[in-house]
């Protein structure tokens, strides 16, 4: 399939394309072998959140302390 590329380097996938691979929102670009392979990344943000949390050190309690702290201030 052919895909042009605007002069805003903007590229529009064909819809056969996005139907086999699934739709996504976000695509990982690497270069291989001097071709550009889109890779479909679907983000897991609260995955992300808990992952985050967990390597601040931020438990469960102290985020259940955090939202009781904050509702005793209005």
């Amino acid at each position: 399939m052919l895909a042009k590329r605007t002069s805003k380097n903007q590229v529009t996938l064909p819809k056969a394309i996005v139907q086999t691979v699934g739709e996504a929102d976000y695509y990982d670009v690497t270069v291989q072998d001097g071709k550009i392979v889109l890779t479909p990344v679907r983000l897991q943000q609260a995955d992300a959140v808990r992952a985050k949390l967990e390597e601040l050190g931020i438990t469960q309690d102290d985020v259940a302390e955090a939202i009781a702290w904050a509702r005793k201030r209005t």
